[in-house]
């Protein structure tokens, strides 16, 4: 079975900055996670889902929300089967809980149980 886990959520204040990982585990193949899109998303209790940012099986193209363009990048290190989140000059408004999707080429997604980051002075 496919698991996903996210770490490297904490508090930090404004400015800041915060780099998340998620690794995903359990091919029956090697290599399999070059196969997979990889996708960050955050919650908040009570609040849509929002894409934050996603990135392609190879790395070649990757997608983000206006609200973290410039700030946050996305990549990926297939040989580690992990992707990141490099989350720079974070704001109050980016507290919200992280989580990772890892989506097969036939589109089953998997999920991880997320991990929080709380921007705060």
């Amino acid at each position: 079975q496919v698991q996903v886990v996210e770490s490297g959520g904490g508090l930090v204040q404004p400015g800041g900055s915060l780099r998340l990982s998620c690794v995903v585990s359990g091919f029956i193949f090697k290599n399999y996670f070059s196969t997979y899109a990889m996708t960050w998303y955050r919650q908040a209790p009570g609040k849509e889902r929002e894409l934050v940012a996603g990135i392609t099986s190879t790395g070649g193209s990757t997608n983000y929300a206006d609200s973290v363009k410039g700030r946050f990048t996305i990549s990926r290190d297939n040989a580690k089967n992990t992707v990141y989140l490099q989350m720079n000059n974070l704001k109050p408004e980016d507290t919200d809980v992280y989580c990772c999707n890892a989506k097969t080429p036939g589109g089953i997604g998997f999920w991880g149980q997320g991990t929080q980051v709380t921007v705060s002075s």
